[in-house]
């Protein structure tokens, strides 16, 4: 039971470094060097998400959602990268996914703000 709870906190560890990791390098200046570099993937960061949020896609009809990164932090929505990691992982093309209904996902949200 232990070792599931460890390798559990382990995985939601490593989903929100990731995805603080793209949040955080937005606004930052870098090195000519790296801009050179990762060209492509600033120009594919979209204008209307501001500092400090991320975006997620919800439900059959990918309705898009921008969260504040405080968001990941919150055992409710740990939950809900876990099953995006386990339905979808996170190395694709179709953004963070996340894998419930819509109306579920509102409800969740609403009840961490």
């Amino acid at each position: 039971m232990a070792i599931k709870m460890l390798t559990a906190t382990k995985l939601t560890q490593t989903m929100i470094k990731q995805i603080l990791k793209r949040c955080s390098s937005l606004g930052k200046k870098q090195s000519s060097e790296y801009n050179d570099e990762h060209k492509q993937d600033r120009e594919s960061f979209p204008p209307d998400v501001p500092k400090g949020h991320f975006v997620v896609y919800v439900g059959e009809n990918r309705v898009r959602y921008v969260l504040h990164v405080s968001f990941l932090t919150r055992p409710e929505f740990k939950l809900l990268l876990q099953q995006a990691e386990e339905e979808f992982g996170f190395d694709h093309d179709m953004g963070l996914t996340i894998p419930c209904e819509e109306v579920v996902f509102k409800s969740i949200i609403t009840s961490m703000s």
